[in-house]
């Protein structure tokens, strides 16, 4: 399928674009956008498709998205920084470092065991609800 990909692109990035209209070609994406920039200005901005799976509105300029899951590369990454600088301590409690944490039995909760998901904290009481 050929979409028409929209916006601008530095000539340095053009295989960033090549990559991001294969991915409409390829029948992997319905529609999307992708921007960056680089020592704060902008150095590609494009979008291309539909921002429904009817694909009866196109996507825009400005179409507004659900992110999720956008910071843990980061997140993890400044993290992983501190423990190589000896700042944080994968064996420590989570409450040497956020002492409120302790409260509700979770005082012997290790960073290690909060990073990794096993330390035993499932939810929120009451539960989090879209009504909120």
């Amino acid at each position: 399928m050929t979409v028409e990909v929209h916006g601008f692109c530095e000539e340095r990035f053009l295989p960033l674009r090549e990559a991001f209209a294969a991915n409409f070609a390829d029948g992997n994406e319905v529609g999307a956008s992708f921007a960056a920039t680089l020592q704060g200005e902008p150095v590609v901005d494009l979008w291309a498709g539909h921002a429904d799976f009817a694909r009866t509105r196109p996507w825009e300029r400005d179409t507004t998205v659900l992110l999720m899951s956008t910071m843990k590369i980061p997140l993890i990454l400044s993290f992983l920084m501190l423990v190589d600088r000896g700042q944080i301590a994968l064996d420590a409690t989570v409450a040497t470092y956020w002492p409120e944490f302790a409260a509700g039995g979770k005082d012997r909760v290790t960073v290690r065991e909060a990073m990794t998901h096993r330390a035993g904290v499932p939810g929120f009481e009451p539960p989090v609800t879209g009504d909120r």
